[in-house]
């Protein structure tokens, strides 16, 4: 009978993970989707990441544009994530994995971030989140930083570049 309970606390044990892991981001404003590799490519690609940008990722999720782009592109990447497990999961990939003298990764709101150092802003974020974003891309980006964004377009800005196929809108500040 023992045996029973611990296979059954360890099968909810391991459930409640995988619904916290899926499920957790909605408390915080966006709903987790990891971002197809072919989306990332597109993504780096129409943003011309080379290694002279600083990149952030906002909602870096578990890395897939961060560690992208400092790994094939050289570039310095900021990964923004607000869900612990998925801090965790960035972490833990920068120190066992990851270029780590150009991944930095920040737990928090990105709405309390200053995006003055960035030159590349990564985002798949729902629009109520972009709606949010747009006034302070806008106040601190400098003139010619880009923003790249996925399925989501920046609400009343003219995308200069995009991907239909991908749903991949590039921006270029003025």
């Amino acid at each position: 009978m023992s045996e029973l309970l611990l296979v059954a606390g360890v099968f909810t044990a391991i459930a409640f993970a995988a619904a916290y892991f899926v499920f957790a981001s909605f408390v915080y404003g966006a709903g987790y989707q990891p971002t197809p590799r072919r989306v990332v490519e597109s993504m780096l690609t129409k943003a011309d990441v080379g290694p002279n940008d600083v990149v952030y990722d906002l909602g870096a999720g578990t890395g897939a544009i961060v560690f992208r782009a400092a790994r094939e592109r050289g570039a310095t990447v900021v990964g923004v994530e607000v869900e612990p497990l998925r801090i965790a999961i960035l972490r833990f990939r920068r120190r066992f994995g990851g270029p780590r003298e150009r991944v930095t990764i920040r737990w928090g709101n990105l709405f309390d971030l200053d995006f003055r150092p960035a030159t590349v802003v990564a985002v798949f974020l729902w629009p109520a989140a972009m709606d949010r974003l747009k006034p302070l891309l806008e106040a601190q980006l400098r003139p010619g930083s880009r923003v790249v964004s996925h399925w989501h377009p920046v609400p009343g800005w003219e995308p200069v570049a995009q991907d239909v196929g991908n749903r991949v809108y590039l921006y270029r500040r003025p």
